[in-house]
């Protein structure tokens, strides 16, 4: 009898509720992990929308996992319902073991988050974030000298201006060059982080408890994720340490690590918990801008009429003055491309998913308590209903459209939010306004100096266009490198570079000053 017991409750395990959003079908046990594709991930789940709707379930063995594939579905639960579908699901190794429980983006709704949630926003609000527009202004620069001094670095170039303006931002300090130690060191730490947090002996050990109990030598993937988080900890904490020597010495810049060190004196928590505040703005940060960036630049290779009438509209404005955030009102096209960049190529294809924190129903579907809910955001991006021509890079499809990311995502009505790109709900990044002047800076001062062309491949001849759908996996998506040849569009828009990053260098000049 028991025997028998035990077999029906085994043969439950992995089986799709009649109640539960529809999905793939399932095999006991393993639900629908067989299912899985080793890469393409956000093309699987497109598809899985397609043809089961704008909510469909997936089975992790016992586990189940609510996908929201429309803008509808997304307003209606992780909107508006954000005070139960804010938490996270169970991530053992990329919070316990990999983050050693600190990493904020992996952490439930718990009374820890919610600080760290409300000092988020104390420090990256729309005033203070306008207090790191000197950094956006000089670090934008000092990427546009990199393209005039070595063009063909050019995706080391924008991942050195992301990953510096955040250092500067989060820790008060430049990272100068693209081969800088702690900047190889933190791709090489978020690279690892990727790999192991999506592997599937991790996600094994995510979705059956039992297998932790096994000792270290058979979960080498344990073993290597607690060997990342003493490598990661050192490098944050140094940073940390430094920002609070500088602030002893009274010679601290505005930073988001000195705003937490001034909350910890009344607070009071640990310093492990602010270094990875800090630590966790850095690569969110940076990697997020950096893919948009350059999947802007994989565009304009592609769609070069596109790039024409962007400079069109920057030379109408700017004659040969360099431009900056004075002209965003004037340059409804290239905030156009700005919104187009990040539906287009959005970093977050499906986002960290949130967890439902109590049974709930919607669409006359069951949804249960602990659920991962997925933010389907390749799907809604790519939804031809909602944009024809999804794979096109089309900027005059914005046309009209006068809100940033924050007033858009907060909008009323769904079918008016352009992107996803930094979540729903209470989980919504609150760096939004600065990553909005990054790339407004970014996109319309590169067009300005440089001409984006196709390089020309030596056998045939022939222009090299990139491709697409050469995508990169991992926890953020990126496109696959790609090579673009970078020349100025004049000898004067040249010096004209030159001069701005001279007089940044000059002595008492103002990088001089933020030194």
């Amino acid at each position: 009898m028991a025997s028998t017991l035990l077999l029906w409750q085994l043969s439950k395990i992995g089986r799709r509720p009649s109640n539960y959003p529809p999905g793939p079908p399932t095999l006991p046990l393993i639900g629908n992990l067989h299912l899985m594709p080793k890469k393409h991930a956000h093309l699987q789940f497109q598809k899985w929308a397609e043809e089961y709707g704008p909510i469909y379930s997936i089975m992790f063995g016992p586990r189940v996992a609510i996908v929201l594939s429309s803008d509808v579905a997304v307003k209606d639960l992780l909107d508006k319902r954000n005070s139960i579908y804010s938490g996270r699901p169970e991530m053992y190794m990329g919070q316990d073991i990999m983050s050693g429980g600190l990493r904020p983006l992996f952490m439930g709704n718990v009374p820890v988050w919610r600080m760290v949630r409300k000092l988020a926003h104390g420090i990256l609000n729309v005033k203070i974030s306008r207090t790191y527009v000197p950094y956006q202004d000089l670090e934008v620069k000092a990427m546009l000298m990199g393209f005039l001094d070595s063009p063909k670095d050019f995706l080391n170039h924008i991942r050195r201006y992301t990953t510096s303006l955040t250092t500067q931002m989060a820790f008060g300090y430049r990272t100068a060059a693209s081969d800088d130690e702690d900047l190889l060191s933190m791709f090489e730490n978020f690279d690892e982080l990727s790999q192991i947090a999506t592997n599937k002996a991790g996600a094994i050990l995510d979705l059956y408890p039992i297998a932790r109990s096994l000792p270290d030598f058979l979960l080498p993937i344990r073993k290597a994720g607690k060997e990342y988080h003493k490598r990661e900890m050192k490098l944050f904490m140094k940073h940390f340490l430094n920002a609070r020597k500088q602030l002893k010495s009274g010679n601290a810049k505005p930073c988001c690590a000195i705003d937490l060190l001034n909350a910890q004196k009344e607070l009071g928590f640990s310093d492990e918990l602010a270094c990875y505040m800090g630590g966790s703005l850095l690569q969110a940060g940076s990697e997020t801008t950096a893919i948009i960036l350059v999947g802007f630049f994989e565009a304009m290779l592609v769609y070069p009429e596109v790039a024409k009438e962007a400079q069109a509209e920057i030379d109408r404005v700017c004659g040969d003055r360099m431009p900056d955030l004075n002209d965003v009102p004037d340059m409804p096209y290239i905030r156009a491309c700005m919104k187009e960049s990040m539906r287009w190529m959005p970093a977050t294809a499906l986002g960290v998913p949130h967890a439902v924190t109590q049974d709930d129903s919607y669409m006359g579907y069951h949804i249960p308590k602990d659920s991962a809910v997925f933010l389907n955001v390749w799907a809604i991006q790519n939804d031809p209903q909602r944009h024809p021509d999804p794979r096109k890079y089309d900027p005059s499809r914005w046309a009209g459209d006068h809100q940033n990311s924050a007033q858009s995502a907060v909008t009323g009505d769904p079918t008016k939010r352009d992107h996803y790109v930094f979540g729903a709900g209470r989980r919504l990044c609150q760096g939004m306004h600065i990553a909005d002047r990054s790339l407004f800076l970014a996109m319309s001062r590169t067009l300005w100096a440089f001409d984006l062309k196709r390089p020309i491949d030596e056998k045939t001849g022939r222009e090299i266009i990139p491709d697409v759908d050469d995508i990169q996996d991992g926890l953020f998506i990126s496109p696959a490198p790609f090579k673009a040849n970078i020349v100025p569009r004049s000898e004067s828009r040249a010096a004209a570079v030159r001069k701005e990053w001279e007089m940044e260098n000059r002595p008492g000049g103002p990088q001089m000053e933020r030194l």
